[in-house]
């Protein structure tokens, strides 16, 4: 029988104009190096929303504004289970600071499958790049 628990993470995929942001994780964290949509564990009492724009401003020092929501994402790790909820969101404010990861990029949907990314983010990579471009900012 299968006890592993299940983790609740929300991440976004923040636009500044046509380009989004992904980020890299750091050489310490779990999943080195690998990049992702920024985001985290949702807290106890705390729907996606809430999740998610508490942690884009602890971990990037931005505020956001949630566009869409995608479909979730159920990925098996070796060691954990993710169910990944992953939101389109804006920049409204803040300045772009690292305080967990340990560098950025930010990128054209075509340009997304150039980085190494945790598994987990790949099935929010490709729907990107197909997507219908009324989810995005024109140039």
């Amino acid at each position: 029988m299968n006890t592993m628990k299940t983790i609740r993470v929300a991440c976004a995929v923040i636009q500044f104009g046509p380009l989004i942001l992904a980020v890299q994780r750091s050489a310490s964290m779990s999943l080195p190096l690998k990049w992702e949509f920024p985001g985290g564990k949702i807290e106890a009492g705390e729907d996606v929303a809430e999740g998610i724009i508490r942690e884009i401003r602890e971990e990037l020092n931005l505020d956001i504004h949630i566009t869409h929501y995608l479909e979730p994402v159920f990925h098996q790790y070796p060691d954990v289970r993710i169910a990944l909820f992953p939101v389109l969101a804006l920049s409204t404010g803040g300045v772009l600071k690292l305080i967990e990861h340990q560098d950025f990029k930010l990128l054209r949907p075509a340009e997304l499958r150039q980085l190494d990314w945790a598994e987990a983010d790949l099935p929010i990579v490709d729907w990107l790049m197909q997507a219908p471009t009324q989810f995005f900012i024109p140039d």
